[in-house]
């Protein structure tokens, strides 16, 4: 394997950072915005770890000036952020609010003063309470009301955005929004929860058409990959790698890349959904993998509803969350997808990598995060080796540049570059953000 250390990236290579609206806008009630999803979840007891929410969280709609002079300070070339939806439209219909747009206004034109590329994703699972209230994304309507939203956006910003990406990681949405109910809306429909997968399929290709259409030049995606371990080689836990595999990989990079679905998912989609895939399948500038683990799969026990079972991941080191760290599951994973879908596949760019940990500020005031520098290194040292054996990778974002409202989880789990005192909403750069300064500014 290529060492890192000894290696360069091209000079071209995008590095930059990632957020989510939800995880560090704050601001919930501030200036028009509408209820969502996670408004509704957060209030539900018992749903979040520490009983908190992102009514607050990293104040960025009030602080982005202070957040933005950070990546700039850091190198970045690129900044991906989200838009809240219920920021724009608080109902998710209509007429834009007028506030919401102009605070992403705002943002952009701080990002491109400061020379970094603003790369937007229009939807990282907030989605209007009202919407919802209507079907969600079980409901096939849902799609065309996310066209509407992708066309506000795209006449607004398509001077100023370099990239656009219209849904992050719909399987993380489908399968613990919809079918485990871990994260909101909180449903636990397991297999009737894919409907909820083509729909949000048909709104990507949907956005892509009015995007296009609004000028938008650079057009992907971002989805959650993971390569699928069988627990042993036996024929019964390979099936059920098998069916796993379809169910987080290709029912997502299948339709938007080949135009198809994986045959063992037909009897859960809805019907006719055969009719809608020239519409997924619009032609994409790149495509973006979000990469965290791999997921062991073994057959299903007796009892089991499902068609297999989750099996841990042994022989690798933790995060402190518990999710193990396996840097080579990486390059396995942009191996595979270029033999499966060759010609078809466009530029990658690794939209998200990054770690959890318990980083605390020492008695010096700095942040010592040495296991994030390690997660880092291993990884882009993978990437290195994908691009090494021709895989076409462009960019890299790390998850994430703040500490931030981690979804269920609460604010446990801190991710950042920066870390964030929630109570006082000082940010102090941790040692991992002066090392990804240097390897920016290095290239190696």
């Amino acid at each position: 394997m290529t060492d890192l250390r000894t290696s360069t990236f091209p000079k071209d290579f995008l590095w930059g950072v990632s957020t989510s609206a939800y995880q560090i806008e704050g601001a919930v009630t501030t200036d028009g915005r509408g209820q969502s999803v996670w408004d509704t979840f957060c209030a539900t007891e018992g749903k979040i770890a520490d009983g908190s929410s992102g009514a607050l969280a990293c104040d960025h709609y009030h602080r982005y000036p202070e957040d933005v002079a950070l990546m700039r300070e850091l190198g970045v070339r690129a900044y991906r952020f989200s838009i809240a939806w219920p920021r724009i439209q608080p109902d998710g219909v209509g007429a834009a609010n007028r506030h919401g747009l102009d605070f992403y206004d705002r943002l952009l034109d701080s990002l491109c003063e400061a020379g970094i590329a603003p790369v937007c994703t229009l939807y990282h699972w907030d989605t209007p309470q009202a919407i919802e209230d209507t079907g969600g994304w079980l409901a096939r309507d849902t799609a065309a009301r996310f066209a509407d939203y992708a066309a506000i956006l795209g006449e607004a910003f398509v001077d100023r955005v370099r990239m656009w990406i219209p849904l992050n990681e719909p399987t993380v949405e489908t399968l613990y929004g919809y079918a485990i109910g871990e994260y909101a809306p909180g449903r636990t429909l397991l297999f009737d929860a894919l409907p909820a997968a083509h729909h949000q399929n048909l709104a990507h290709g949907l956005a892509v058409g009015a995007l296009r259409s609004a000028g938008a030049e650079q057009v992907g995606t971002a989805n959650n990959h993971s390569p699928i371990w069988p627990r042993t080689a036996s024929a019964a836990d390979r099936e059920a790698a098998t069916v796993l595999d379809a169910l987080i990989n290709g029912l997502y990079a299948d339709p938007v890349l080949l135009g198809s679905y994986p045959e063992s998912m037909w009897p859960y989609l809805p019907e006719g959904h055969a009719e809608d895939l020239p519409t997924i399948a619009a032609k994409l500038d790149f495509y973006g993998v979000n990469y965290y683990e791999p997921q062991g799969v073994g057959a299903p026990s007796p009892g089991n509803p499902l068609p297999f079972d989750l099996a841990p991941i042994e022989g690798w080191p933790l995060t402190t969350n518990g999710s193990p760290i396996v840097p080579s599951g990486l390059s396995e994973l942009l191996l595979t997808m270029r033999d499966r879908y060759g010609a078809a596949l466009p530029p990658i760019y690794l939209t998200e990598n990054g770690c959890g940990g318990d980083d605390r500020l020492d008695a010096a005031g700095g942040v010592p995060d040495a296991h994030r520098i390690e997660f880092l290194t291993a990884h882009l040292d993978a990437l290195s080796s994908a691009i090494t054996a021709g895989v076409d990778v462009r960019g890299y974002f790390v998850w994430s540049l703040l500490d931030n409202f981690e979804w269920s989880k609460g604010y446990g789990p801190r991710f950042g570059l920066v870390h964030v005192d929630y109570s006082s909403q000082v940010r102090t750069p941790k040692d991992s953000y002066r090392w990804y300064q240097s390897m920016i500014r290095n290239g190696r």
